[in-house]
């Protein structure tokens, strides 16, 4: 039997990344008949420079929209641009037959902001650090009605 290296890298890997999601997409095509597994990103531009600013990186796969990474510059946040933004992630999701979404942040980001916006907290797991903690949260996406 063929002994593997095991390699441990702290480095970005696109490629990697591509190999495995493919393998993942290719087990699900053969378990379920078919796969969904689509990145799913918001971008907020600014509007004099076309830069991006900020935004919300994820995905949906098989009926729920993983939120992976969500930010705002200071000083672009607390007039409703976040909620925005969340709400055109949640909208897209929806739009892709998403019935739930999740999630998880630092105690000391954002778990009000998303609770404000209708997201529930389910899980909490405390780090080594006093007072820091991942929340893991949800929320339900009502799919529209179909006419």
């Amino acid at each position: 039997m063929k002994e593997y290296a095991i390699v441990i890298s702290g480095e970005a890997d696109t490629a990697l990344e591509q190999m495995i999601g493919d393998g993942l997409d290719a087990y699900n095509q053969q378990a379920l008949g078919y796969t969904d597994r689509r990145p799913l990103s918001v971008v907020v531009r600014d509007p004099d420079t076309g830069d991006a600013i900020g935004g919300i990186t994820g995905r949906t796969s098989l009926g729920l929209a993983f939120l992976d990474l969500f930010y705002l510059p200071d000083s672009q946040r607390g007039a409703g641009l976040g909620t925005k933004i969340l709400q055109a992630f949640e909208d897209e999701a929806r739009r892709r037959g998403c019935s739930s979404a999740v999630l998880y942040t630092i105690s000391f980001q954002a778990p009000g902001f998303y609770e404000k916006n209708g997201w529930v907290r389910f899980g909490e797991i405390s780090s080594e650090r006093e007072g820091v903690s991942r929340v893991f949260m949800t929320k339900k996406l009502d799919l529209p009605q179909r006419a």
